[in-house]
C-alpha cells in the first residue's frame, strides 16, 4: 500500500510554491499509507507528491519515478505482476532507472502513448505527467482493487489522490475515479473505459462446453497462479489468515511457493524461510480457533492478536477515518 496526490494544470508559475505547499498539506493526510518514503515533484503546470510502503525495490524505488529522459513523472499506487516480462520486451530499447516494478509504465507511455494499459497484469492506481508537453494521463486497475478519486477546483485545476480526506475543502467536485477507466489532456478530463470484456453484456456471452472435471482443474490452475505472481515482493511474506474458507485455502497456496522469490523465478530462497500467518480478533473467538487450526495444517508460523471489546469500540473512529466508509 502506498499513497499519492497530484494537482494538474495549476495554472499560473507564480502560484507554484503555492500549490506545492498544498500538495504536501494533501499528502500529508495520507501519509499512514506509506511510513518508507515521501517523494515531490513540483513545477509550474503540475504537483505529484507520494508517500510509499517499500514492496518491490526498497532500495532505489522511491517515487515519484521518473522516465530515462527525466520528462515524464509517474506517481503510482499498486503491483505490476507482469513487470519483469514487460523489462524483457524492452531490452535494448530502454534505459529503467530502478528495479521498481511500477517503472514499466513509464517504458510503456513511450512507445504506446495511453494505449498500453491492456498490457498491465496488476492492481495500480497512478498519474502520469509528461513535463514536456503537458500531457497527462490518470488509470484504475480493472475492478478497483486500488482506492483512487478525483476532483476538480473552480480554476479547472485536476487533483487526483489515493484517499478522499486528501482533496477534502480542496475541490469544487469530487468523486471515485472509476475502476477500469481512464482520463487524459486527450479526452479532456473525461473518464472513458479500457477494460472491456466479452462478459460485460450477459447477452452475448458465449457458454463454454468444458466438462465440470475440466472446469475445476482450470479454476485450480488459474487460483494458484494468481496466488503465486502476487507473492511477487522483495520484503518476507506474510497472509492474514481469519480461519473461513477464503483465506485457508489462499494461505495453503501461498504456503506451497514461499519458500522461493517469486520474483527471481524461483532461483533463490525467500526473505525468510516459512511464510507467517496473522490472525486478529477477540479472545476465545471461533474464528481465531479455526484459524489456528489450519495454521497448525499447513505449517505457518501463526501470530494471533487479541484485543477487547472496548478497545474495538476505541478504534471505531480511527477505522473509519481511514477506510472511508
Amino acid at each position: 500500500m502506498c499513497g499519492f496526490v497530484a494537482i494538474i494544470e495549476t495554472g499560473e508559475a507564480s502560484r507554484e510554491k503555492e500549490i506545492r505547499e498544498k500538495a504536501l498539506r494533501m499528502s500529508a493526510k495520507i501519509r499512514h499509507r506509506g511510513p518508507d518514503w515521501s517523494g515531490i515533484y513540483s513545477s509550474a503546470r503540475a504537483v505529484l507528491a507520494h508517500e510509499r510502503l517499500a514492496i518491490v525495490d526498497p532500495l532505489s524505488g522511491g517515487q515519484p519515478l521518473y522516465s530515462s529522459d527525466g520528462k515524464k513523472i509517474l506517481a503510482v499506487n499498486g503491483e505490476i505482476y507482469n513487470h519483469q516480462d514487460i523489462r524483457r520486451c524492452f531490452a535494448g530499447q530502454y534505459e529503467f532507472k530502478t528495479g521498481s516494478d511500477c517503472e514499466v509504465v513509464l517504458a510503456l507511455y513511450e512507445k504506446f502513448g495511453d494505449n498500453f494499459l491492456e498490457k498491465l497484469n496488476g492492481i495500480f492506481a497512478f498519474v502520469l505527467y509528461d513535463s514536456s508537453t503537458g500531457d497527462y494521463l490518470v488509470a484504475r486497475d480493472p475492478i478497483g482493487v486500488i482506492p483512487l478519486y478525483i476532483g476538480q477546483d473552480k480554476n479547472g485545476a485536476i487533483y487526483v489522490a489515493s484517499e478522499l480526506k486528501a482533496l477534502e475543502g480542496q475541490c469544487e467536485h469530487y468523486e471515485p475515479f472509476k475502476p477500469g477507466h481512464y482520463c487524459s489532456r486527450r479526452t479532456a478530463g473525461k473518464q472513458v473505459r479500457w477494460y472491456k470484456r466479452d462478459w460485460f453484456d450477459y447477452d452475448q456471452m458465449q457458454w463454454s462446453t468444458t466438462s465440470r472435471t475440466e472446469a475445476i482443474e482450470q479454476i485450480r490452475t488459474g487460483l494458484k497462479a494468481a496466488v503465486k505472481r502476487q507473492l511477487m515482493s522483495d520484503v518476507p511474506y506474510g497472509v492474514l489468515l481469519s480461519g473461513g474458507f477464503d483465506s485457508s485455502v489462499i494461505s495453503a497456496i501461498a504456503k506451497q511457493y514461499a519458500a522461493k522469490r517469486i520474483e527471481t523465478n524461483d532461483e533463490h530462497d525467500a526473505w525468510w524461510p516459512r511464510l507467517h500467518s496473522f490472525a486478529v480478533g477477540l479472545k476465545g473467538a471461533p474464528d481465531l480457533a479455526k484459524a489456528r487450526e489450519v495454521a497448525e495444517h499447513i505449517g505457518t508460523v501463526h501470530h494471533e492478536i487479541n484485543y477487547t471489546v472496548q478497545e474495538g469500540l476505541d478504534a471505531i473512529r480511527d477505522v473509519i477515518y481511514h477506510i472511508e466508509t
